[in-house]
């Protein structure tokens, strides 16, 4: 792959198909292990707000998710549930993701998550495109692939 294609960086699906070979299910068993953890994480800040978190739950839900996305994605290119599951994202040359790209990821994500059509679409290109890339990926140019398991 030349160096002027706009995914240079990224292994090839055709020849390094093995980077791609189901991330479209691990992403979304990722995605459950995470939710559980961010739900958690809610759960035990709302007592500490003297149980008022209780009347803004979905943003301190919300909130939350953004924070732990951003951070863990900025730290490892992974979320731990993507951790567990042994995938990470890659920017367009190959590399890890930085603070700023973790957050604009997890920002449209959740902007994704939050409407029907965005998330539909965004499933329906996980299972079919190439390196099984969804909406927010396409639109960085990043993807999710298979690395070696390790903790």
């Amino acid at each position: 792959m030349s160096m002027t294609e706009p995914l240079w960086g990224l292994p090839d699906p055709d020849t390094h198909a093995e980077f791609y070979q189901d991330v479209a299910a691990k992403r979304f068993f990722a995605w459950l292990i995470d939710a559980v953890f961010i739900l958690l994480i809610t759960a035990i800040i709302v007592p500490f707000t003297a149980f008022t978190a209780l009347f803004f739950l979905p943003a301190l839900a919300l909130g939350v998710s953004l924070v732990y996305r951003t951070v863990s994605i900025a730290r490892h290119s992974a979320t731990p549930g993507m951790r567990f599951v042994s995938i990470e994202f890659r920017n367009h040359r190959g590399e890890t993701f930085d603070t700023a790209t973790a957050l604009l990821h997890t920002v449209g994500y959740l902007v994704s998550m939050s409407m029907v059509f965005p998330q539909v679409i965004s499933v329906i290109l996980m299972l079919t495109s190439r390196r099984r890339q969804g909406l927010t990926d396409m639109l960085l140019g990043t993807a999710a692939v298979n690395r070696a398991a390790r903790f």
